[in-house]
This record gives C-alpha cells, sequence and structure tokens, in this order.
C-alpha cells in the first residue's frame, strides 16, 4: 500500500468532518477565525492584505483582462 501524502490526509480528513458536522461548520468555524483575526489585527491589516493580494499576480491578472477585453 502506497503511503498518503499530506494533501490526500487532509482532503481526508476535511471528508471526515465534513460528513460528521455538515457544511454549515465549516460556514461558523470561518466566520469566528475572521472575527478573531479583525479583533486581533483591526481594519488597517485587512486593507494592507487587500492591496498585497491585488499586486501578488497581479500582472497576470491585468494581461487576462486586457486579453479578454481584446477578444470581445
Amino acid at each position: 500500500m502506497a503511503e498518503m501524502t499530506v494533501r490526500e490526509a487532509g482532503r481526508k480528513g476535511g471528508m471526515t468532518v465534513r460528513d460528521k458536522h455538515g457544511p454549515d461548520f465549516f460556514r461558523e468555524i470561518g466566520r469566528k477565525g475572521g472575527q478573531a483575526t479583525w479583533k486581533s489585527h483591526g481594519r488597517e491589516f485587512y486593507q494592507e492584505i487587500g492591496k498585497r493580494g491585488g499586486q501578488k499576480g497581479g500582472a497576470r491578472v491585468r494581461e487576462l483582462i486586457q486579453k479578454g477585453k481584446r477578444a470581445s
């Protein structure tokens, strides 16, 4: 039997949790995590990561947008 990769183990564990608790469980823990991050880091943190997200890989996104506009 081949060894399981970390990715496969994570997926299997996630599916088990989903089957046991349902998809609403993930929404709730995501909401709680977001609230905890907001409380500890504040608004400026989200503004900064939003800017970074727009820049990281931004050249590729801009390229795809321009390509889409030219195709229209």
